[in-house]
């Protein structure tokens, strides 16, 4: 930033160098004379684009490590708010939010705060330089320059409202965008691609238009900028042409300006208005950074936090072989829960599961299973009351991120990740070696792909596997897992055929064998395997009698 003042108060002498090489020629001295001039010029020009070139880019790595630290705080957000939260923002819209919009704030960060400095700093100088040579040319300055910044805070509050709408409007048609690709081959099975894209060309005609709108308000307020600083160079112009020629000859302190003189003021007048003009550029600039920083931090706003989020994990990859093959023992007392966004609550009786018992959830869809999965995983927010300990600790938000540690989680839609089967079951963890995952696969009844296809890309959200592979990749995941001594399963057999769920079952029971698992599923088959089953009744308020606890023997 400095630097960058710097070089804006070195035109200066340059200018006041280029004047009196003129006044040198006009008076017909020799080219003997010239040379210092010349060289002087010379000089503060290399040191003048020294400087822009070097200040210009410290303030770009500065605002780089600025956006960077702006995405990991978003990211870090995301990563701890509830996967069940409804509120959550698209993950198209946080894509574009992070990627595209945010790139919109490094002009921002990196040009404003300097165009700042050089408004308050740099035309003051000059003004003084030109006062120095005559008090008419200066007031003439100082009576144009607020007119600038006056009509530029006035068009720029416009221009920031339509940046924000313009980044709603391209955040909503990105997320829109990807949720229809992720869907495509449903919307070709039921003939809707036309409507599809009927909608899509709306979307992207309103941003048009948007887009258009901060385009025409920024081009108005280039015109002010530009129509007040001409006027002020002109007005110069002509003073001190008159000045010169003679019918003016006021406004230099009691003598008349020379040529040298005048034509130093001349070159005072553009420089001048240069910070007041740089500053309208990044005045956009500015409104369109700031509605990026507001759609970074709306990200995480308002979304419901993990317990333990953003707390260091204990326990990742270092519990002892004593640990890792003994199961976890649960015990819950009178939970009362509800999953984010949802005003219905779930009441469970207490609730007690030795290391190595295995546990179906059992009740018909929306009867709170998946929500009782995931809180005791703590992917939700403390319970409203009751309480729940693994291995006898009490799950708190100081506690989860090293009990989480003990625990496996499997979902009803496992994400497959564009990229390798190798990087789909280590999900980036370095201590699982290439042997522990063919081994995984193995167990999981995926040898054939990790054998046959051992560097084959799967496509994004699985494409290229069969729904039965899906799944067995998740047990794969869930045999990786050696230190869980808790596995969470919802519904590993749902949309199977009969062949493919007894191979998911037989499976399973193996990679929980010795460790405590629940499971919760409408598959009456796999429940009669479990060595107990808790059956949840319809309504989601329920009184702790509802439900029932059915004891089988291992």
């Amino acid at each position: 930033m400095a630097l960058l003042v710097l070089a804006s108060w070195l035109w200066l002498p340059q200018a006041w160098l280029l004047a009196s090489g003129v006044q040198t020629i006009a008076q017909g001295r020799g080219l003997a004379s010239l040379w210092p001039l010349a060289a002087g010029v010379a000089l503060f020009g290399g040191l003048r684009a020294w400087c822009e070139a070097k200040g210009g880019q410290l303030a770009s790595l500065q605002a780089r490590d600025r956006l960077s630290a702006m995405r990991a705080a978003a990211v870090q957000a995301l990563a701890a708010s509830s996967p069940l939260d409804r509120e959550r923002a698209a993950s198209g819209q946080a894509a574009s939010a992070m990627a595209e919009q945010a790139e919109a704030m490094v002009p921002w960060l990196s040009r404003y705060r300097s165009a700042q400095w050089r408004v308050r700093l740099v035309p003051w100088l000059l003004l003084a330089a030109v006062a120095w040579q005559s008090w008419v040319a200066a007031l003439i300055l100082l009576l144009a320059a607020p007119l600038i910044p006056l009509f530029m805070a006035i068009v720029g509050w416009r221009a920031r409202a339509a940046s924000e709408e313009q980044m709603v409007e391209l955040g909503g048609m990105n997320a829109f965008l990807l949720d229809r690709l992720r869907g495509l081959s449903t919307l070709r099975a039921l003939d809707a691609v036309d409507a599809t894209a009927r909608r899509l060309r709306s979307n992207a005609e309103s941003l048009r238009v948007r887009s258009m709108r901060v385009l025409r308000i920024a081009f108005l307020s280039s015109a002010v900028l530009e129509l007040f600083s001409a006027l002020g160079v002109a007005m110069v112009a002509v003073y001190v042409g008159f000045h010169l020629l003679g019918p003016m000859d006021f406004g230099s302190w009691g003598h008349k300006l020379d040529l040298g003189q005048a034509l130093f003021v001349l070159l005072l007048a553009p420089a001048f208005f240069e910070p007041l003009r740089e500053l309208s550029a990044v005045w956009h600039d500015k409104a369109a950074g700031q509605a990026a920083e507001a759609a970074l931090a709306q990200l995480g706003s308002g979304a419901q936090t993990l317990q333990g989020a953003g707390r260091e994990e204990a326990g990742n990859g270092s519990s002892s072989p004593e640990t890792a093959t003994r199961g976890c023992a649960l015990r819950l007392e009178r939970l009362r829960i509800h999953a984010p966004g949802s005003s219905r609550i779930q009441t469970l009786p207490a609730l007690e599961l030795k290391p190595g018992e295995h546990l179906a959830l059992c009740g018909p869809s929306g009867s709170g299973k998946s929500v009782l999965l995931a809180q005791i995983a703590g992917l939700l927010p403390t319970a409203e009351s009751g309480r729940i300990f693994v291995d006898g600790k009490l799950l708190t938000g100081a506690s989860a991120g090293s009990l989480r540690a003990r625990m496996a989680w499997m979902g009803q839609r496992p994400h497959v990740f564009g990229g390798s089967m190798g990087m789909n079951l280590s999900l980036g963890r370095d201590r699982v070696s290439a042997t522990q995952m063919v081994q995984a696969a193995e167990r999981a009844g995926l040898g054939h792909i990790m054998l046959g296809r051992p560097g084959a890309s799967l496509g994004e959200g699985g494409s290229g596997l069969s729904g039965g592979e899906v799944v067995r990749l998740a047990l794969a995941r869930l045999a990786l897992s050696s230190e869980a001594g808790l596995l969470l399963v919802d519904e590993p057999t749902a949309h199977l055929d009969g062949a493919t769920a007894a191979q998911v079952i037989q499976a399973l029971l193996e990679l929980a064998r010795g460790r405590t698992l629940i499971v919760a599923t409408h598959d009456e088959e796999l429940a009669a395997l479990m060595h107990r089953r808790l059956d949840l009744s319809e309504p989601m308020d329920i009184h702790p009698s509802a439900c029932g606890l059915e004891e089988r023997p291992a």
